[in-house]
C-alpha cells in the first residue's frame, strides 16, 4: 500500500456521531502527512495468580481514534467562499462567518451549540478508516519562504477498517502562497521575524460511557490556551523593549499582515492581546535574536485569535 496514494474526506454531521456519508466529489481535501492512532485505548491486564509465572491475555475494553492531517493555509480561490478545510476549524469549536463576495472569518467560541462534529473517511490505498463524532484542535506553522501550514488533530469514534477501492477525489486547485513580504507587528512594532508558530491549545475531552459500544461518550472540546512563539531580531531597548514587556506582563496586539495578494487567496491572523511567557537568547545566521514564547488572551470574549480569508 502506497503512502502517496491516500485520500481524506471530511463532512460536517447533522446529528452527533451519525455518518453523513461524505463523497469524493463534495468533501475531499488536499492534505499531507495523514496518520491515525488510538486514543484512550483500554487493554485490561488480568491480576490473577496461578502455578506459573506467565500472564494471561489482556482484555480489550474499547478505544477512540485520532487522525492527524496537514493542511495548506490558502483561500478557496473566490473571496467570500469558505476554503475546503473550513469545516476543520468548525470541528475545533471555531465559528465560521461569511461575508458574501468579501471574506470568511473563523473565531473561537465557548458556546456548546457551536461545537460542530465531523465524519472523516480516510482511504489508505485499499483500506477505509471511518471516524465519526470527531472534534479536535490544531497548530499553525508560518515560516519565511515556506507554505503556511496547519496541522489538525481530530478525535472520534471508529470501527475496524474495511477493504474498499480507492475513490477519485475532486480537489481544490488553488495554489498556496509562500510566507514572505508580510507586515508582522507586535504591539505596533514591526519586528523582523523568521517564523511564527502557535497552538490553538484546545482541550479535548473523551468521557467514558458504559452504554456505548466503544466505551466512550460524546467527544467535547473545552478550555483553550492559545500559545506560540516567534523569533524577532534583537534591538536596543530604546527601539523596542522585548524583555521589559515580558517582565511587565504587557498585553499587545499581534498581526501577521496578509499572506497573498490576489483576492480569493489571501489570509491573515490577528490576536488582540498576547503577552510573553518567557524571553531567551537566539541566533539567526550569526545575528542575535530573541526567542519569545507567548500566550493569547481574549479582550471582549472569545476573540483571542481570528483567521480571515479574503
Amino acid at each position: 500500500m502506497l503512502t502517496s496514494r491516500e485520500v481524506v474526506l471530511v463532512k460536517k454531521e447533522v446529528t452527533y456521531n451519525t455518518d453523513p456519508v461524505p463523497t469524493a466529489v463534495a468533501n475531499a481535501m488536499l492534505i499531507g502527512n495523514p496518520s491515525w492512532s488510538h486514543e484512550g485505548l483500554r487493554m485490561n491486564e488480568r491480576s490473577v495468580v496461578k502455578n506459573t509465572n506467565a500472564v494471561e491475555q489482556s482484555v480489550f475494553g474499547g478505544t477512540l481514534k485520532t487522525i492527524s492531517i496537514d493542511i495548506e493555509l490558502k483561500g478557496s480561490g473566490a473571496a467570500g467562499t469558505a476554503p475546503e478545510f473550513g469545516v476543520l476549524f468548525e470541528a475545533c469549536s471555531y465559528v465560521e462567518t461569511i461575508d458574501a463576495g468579501v471574506s470568511v472569518a473563523y473565531d473561537p467560541s465557548s458556546t456548546t451549540a457551536d461545537q460542530e462534529s465531523v465524519t472523516v473517511y480516510y482511504y489508505q490505498d485499499g483500506l477505509l478508516h471511518k471516524l465519526t463524532g470527531c472534534r479536535g484542535t490544531f497548530s499553525v506553522n508560518l515560516e519565511t519562504g515556506a507554505i503556511p501550514m496547519a496541522t489538525f488533530t481530530l478525535t472520534g469514534h471508529s470501527v475496524a477498517p474495511t477493504d474498499i477501492a480507492m475513490v477519485v477525489p475532486t480537489l481544490d486547485s488553488t495554489v498556496p502562497v509562500a510566507v514572505k513580504g508580510n507586515a508582522f507587528t507586535i504591539g505596533g512594532y514591526g519586528a523582523d521575524i523568521s517564523a511564527l508558530t502557535f497552538d490553538a491549545g484546545v482541550e479535548v475531552s473523551t468521557p467514558a460511557s458504559m452504554k456505548e459500544t466503544d466505551g466512550f461518550g460524546e467527544v467535547f472540546v473545552g478550555k483553550r490556551d492559545l500559545n506560540g512563539s516567534f523569533d524577532p531580531l534583537a534591538v536596543l531597548v530604546a527601539t523596542n523593549d522585548f524583555y521589559g514587556d515580558f517582565l511587565a506582563g504587557t498585553q499587545m496586539a499581534l498581526t501577521i499582515g496578509t499572506v497573498g495578494a490576489v483576492a480569493g487567496n489571501k489570509f491573515g491572523v490577528t490576536m488582540p492581546a498576547v503577552y510573553y511567557r518567557d524571553a531567551a537568547n537566539g541566533d539567526r545566521d550569526g545575528i542575535r535574536t530573541y526567542e519569545m514564547p507567548f500566550g493569547a488572551v481574549e479582550t471582549t470574549g472569545d476573540n483571542e485569535v481570528q483567521f480571515l480569508f479574503t
